[in-house]
């Protein structure tokens, strides 16, 4: 099992996550189960996927995970976006927490190729 806390994608996957938490908890009563959750649960999945996938067996398996994590990144802008656009998060907020999503995009992405490539991973 590889420590997934050594990853820059899952740190930054975990801060993304934590700021997909605190910019719905402004948001009205009436999207805290609809678009509010839809973000929280994006948000979530990225970190928990390269998490999850660290721990199993092969360097396919990982890709796999990744590949999910990368999609709920994906999903997450659109999500922001559609918050944004109906007035649900500020331009500034929104700005700060896409910033925050390309680069865990970016290294998550890097994760994937150095897995993909089998390079040498943190084993510790």
């Amino acid at each position: 099992m590889m420590p997934y806390e050594r990853f820059e994608a899952w740190k930054l996957g975990h801060r993304l996550a934590l700021a997909a938490f605190r910019v719905t908890e402004s948001f009205p009563r009436r999207e805290w189960y609809g678009l509010g959750a839809q973000i929280r649960r994006a948000g979530f999945s990225v970190p928990s996927n390269i998490a999850e996938g660290s721990a199993k067996r092969g360097s396919r398996e990982f890709r796999r995970y990744l590949d999910i994590s990368i999609g709920s990144l994906a999903e997450l802008a659109y999500a922001l976006l559609l918050a944004r656009d109906l007035g649900l998060l500020s331009r500034e907020n929104w700005e700060r927490i896409e910033a925050l999503r390309d680069r865990t995009g970016m290294m998550t992405w890097k994760l994937y190729e150095a897995v993909r490539r089998g390079a040498k991973l943190p084993t510790r």
